[in-house]
């Protein structure tokens, strides 16, 4: 699978409200986030110190790492709160006839 590629991570429907669905795309942890039918793709990975997302909570639209709670928006990747100070990627997302696709286009 090359970069640039749409990938099928699931279905409408499969991730409740709120909550986010991990995925791999090109080696890369991804976490795909529900906000109230919106989908979202954003890094599984905070900046402070590579904690996994997907292992902590949602709260006001914002990914909330679990190990020292710094947070990023969801929708963006950016930090919202320390003790992260650096963005994440916010990964391109489609929905096509009910498939949650997403590409990585960091390059």
């Amino acid at each position: 699978m090359s970069s640039g590629e749409w990938i099928a991570v699931g279905r409408v429907g499969d991730i409740a409200d709120q909550q986010c669905l991990r995925c791999d795309i090109d080696d890369e942890p991804i976490a795909v986030y529900n906000l109230g039918g919106e989908y979202f793709a954003i890094e599984d990975r905070c900046s402070h110190d590579d904690g996994e997302l997907a292992d902590g909570w949602v709260d006001d639209g914002c990914a909330v790492c679990p190990r020292h709670g710094a947070r990023f928006d969801i929708r963006t990747g950016r930090v919202m709160a320390p003790p992260a100070y650096e963005d994440i990627h916010s990964f391109a997302l489609r929905v096509v006839d009910g498939v949650i696709e997403v590409r990585d286009d960091r390059d």
